[in-house]
């Protein structure tokens, strides 16, 4: 009685949010998912082939490295994040040769190599986007960049410093072992040849550093639904999109989906992917029926090529142009300049005021839990004006009243990565698209034909799962548990064993005690912003410039060099971050979704395991104020880094 005499007092938008969160609820959390790499089921397991790889050409490249082979660098990614990292290296001075790279997929890029669904492109701007623009001269075609474009940049990044032949495609990481006699590390890898990749060898290989960037969205899943392996007609995820199937090609952004005339096609999902997918599929399905968990919210996305003139005078002119205004960009989202300052990105990313509650601010250091309920009622008051227009925005545009209002989110817009289209919400005015929504259920089962929803039978001939993926919090930010790796440090410690018994623990996020000349990439104890190339950017620059202390490319010597933090080191930075735990109370009030790990981030059983996930947290004030920080501590003497030198 008092609960709910409590819940009445709410204004009338906070009260909507918890009802329509509490909908979504689900004991079993993020066990009500499967990742498709380890299904039960071979079908399943099979959506998440490289159906992209030239398998006959890559059986012709040489291997950079033989078993047994030694490098200094081993870098576990090709994506942006290893890419960045390999010409880093290479810019401080370090040869090529010097490096290895191991791709799982059978070429570059990482997101941008497996997301090829039609309409894709970057959501944020690509000046701030794109990596190393004012390096190559290269100028993008768009404001926002198609996937396309982006790949096909990245493959002439790898090429342009000289990288093409260091990479093991077809590649996975399994285990990474210390050797501390030999201040190495043991790498373990199978590796795949022949038609489709299926000829599987192991190897073992040396290393002497490693470096982790197997991305932040590597594993795809589905939810667990009856039947769903069962479906007899086409079936593929988003993640790996299959042009056998629906026609088209993914050299092509707007691909003419022949295979989808005539078709029935149930699409399932209406996060980030669907926003811009949808519009394509509706172009050409005889009938598409669009199955609805949770709503996204849309807002005005303002695509336009790039001026010419507009680039040459305004955006890229004076040298450190790119960093500024990715600054810029990250400063208006943190909330950290002053009001009136010049807004360089100027979109509606850039207006988000709110969106700092999930990547820190200045305004709030210092939170302690009794200013709680202020400070997410001034986030709430931040966010009011925009959540608002962005819901009139979905009545002006759809037609039908009641599909705009299934259509409508209901929760703060820091709880799910917002969205961008011009496209989008136009689409249900067409005559052949249907929204199903399910009120935060989900659907029920599918069949050999159809898609069971609401207690009704759907029939279709092709079904879509764009149904995300694991959580990047995954295993409370592990960098083991994240990237599928087996990691043993010194005196046989587990990284998984350390995380578990303790929590978060590195040194700004990158390295970690007892595992020496191992870096990560991590939003855990380090820093994040929505241009995940500024995150990228950071911490690369951070790491390259670790190692190029300790272990300068010049050395004569050619010692092995031990490089990590200290335990006492670590452990200050790991209170430094739970004192800034508070800030992200604000994902308390969220719906559930992949930024709460569907709610279980929010069941903390008891002050110790409240305490483990709180020293996970990133740095509170935003990711420029961190790299400020990091830059001041490297001027000062990279304290709390202990070396052993031989």
């Amino acid at each position: 009685m008092a609960a709910a005499a409590a819940m009445s007092q709410l204004p009338p938008e906070q009260l909507k949010f918890m009802q329509e969160a509490a909908k979504r609820q689900r004991p079993e959390g993020t066990k009500q998912f499967q990742e498709l790499h380890y299904s039960d089921s071979s079908r399943l397991r099979n959506l998440v082939d490289d159906i992209f790889a030239d398998h006959a050409a890559l059986d012709k490249r040489a291997l950079p490295i033989e078993a047994g082979g030694n490098t200094k660098f081993l870098i576990m990614g090709a994506g942006m994040g290893g890419i960045l990292n390999a010409i880093k290296l290479v810019q401080a001075g370090f040869k090529q040769d010097d490096i290895v790279m191991v791709e799982m997929g059978g070429g570059v890029g990482g997101t941008w190599y497996w997301n090829r669904y039609p309409g894709l492109h970057c959501d944020v701007e690509s000046y701030v986007y794109l990596p190393m623009l004012e390096e190559t001269g290269y100028v993008p075609s768009h404001k926002y960049t198609s996937a396309v474009e982006i790949r096909n940049y990245l493959v002439k990044l790898v090429e342009k410093f000289g990288l093409g032949d260091r990479i093991m495609y077809r590649t996975e990481v399994t285990s990474l072992q210390w050797d501390g006699g030999k201040k190495i590390w043991r790498v373990d890898m199978t590796t795949g040849r022949g038609n489709g990749g299926t000829e599987k060898a192991t190897l073992s290989v040396n290393a002497d550093f490693s470096i982790l960037a197997g991305g932040i969205f590597p594993h795809p899943h589905v939810p667990k639904i009856p039947g769903l392996a069962g479906f007899e007609g086409d079936m593929f995820h988003t993640s790996r999109w299959d042009y056998a199937i629906s026609g088209g090609s993914s050299e092509d952004t707007f691909s003419e989906l022949k295979g989808l005339e005539g078709k029935r096609v149930g699409y399932v999902g209406t996060g980030a992917t669907a926003i811009q997918a949808v519009p394509e599929v509706a172009k050409f399905a005889k009938e598409l029926l669009l199955f609805q968990r949770t709503p996204s919210q849309v807002n005005y996305r303002g695509q336009k090529p790039t001026d010419p003139k507009e680039w040459s005078e305004r955006i890229a002119a004076g040298l450190g142009w790119q960093k500024a205004r990715m600054e810029n960009l990250a400063q208006h989202l943190s909330r950290n300049l002053p009001e009136g300052t010049v807004n360089m990105v100027d979109d509606e990313w850039s207006r988000l005021q709110a969106y700092c509650a999930v990547l820190g601010s200045e305004r709030f250091t210092g939170l302690t839990p009794d200013k709680i309920p202020g400070y997410l009622s001034e986030l709430q008051a931040w966010d009011a004006n925009h959540n608002t227009k962005a819901r009139e925005r979905i009545s002006n545009i759809v037609t039908d009243k009641s599909t705009a209002e299934r259509l409508t989110p209901w929760y703060p817009t820091w709880c799910k990565r917002p969205t961008f289209s011009d496209t989008y919400l136009q689409t249900f005015n067409k005559p052949n698209v249907h929204l199903v929504d399910t009120d935060g259920k989900g659907i029920d089962a599918v069949t050999s034909h159809a898609i069971i929803a609401n207690g009704q039978e759907y029939p279709i001939d092709i079904l879509i799962l764009s149904t995300g993926y694991r959580s990047p919090a995954y295993g409370g930010g592990d960098p083991a548990a994240r990237n599928g790796i087996d990691i043993i440090g010194r005196n046989g410690l587990k990284m998984s064993e350390k995380w578990t018994s303790r929590g978060a623990t590195t040194l700004h996020g990158v390295f970690s005690h007892d595992f020496p000349n191992l870096f990560f990439f991590a939003i855990a104890q380090a820093s994040a912003t929505a241009n995940v190339n500024h995150t990228l950017e950071v911490q690369t620059s951070h790491i390259i410039s670790i190692i190029s202390h300790f272990s300068p490319p010049s050395d004569p010597r050619e010692r092995k060099v031990a490089i990590e933090p200290s335990a006492e080191a670590e452990e200050m930075w790991a209170m430094r971050c739970l004192s800034g735990a508070a800030f992200f109370s604000s994902v308390s009030v969220c719906t559930p979704g992949y930024i709460t790990m569907e709610g279980d981030a929010m069941n903390h059983k008891s002050q110790e395991e409240m305490i483990k996930a709180g020293r996970g947290s990133p740095w509170s004030a935003g990711i420029v104020p961190f790299e400020r920080m990091l830059e001041g501590w490297r001027a000062d003497g990279f304290d709390g880094v202990i070396t052993d030198d031989a």
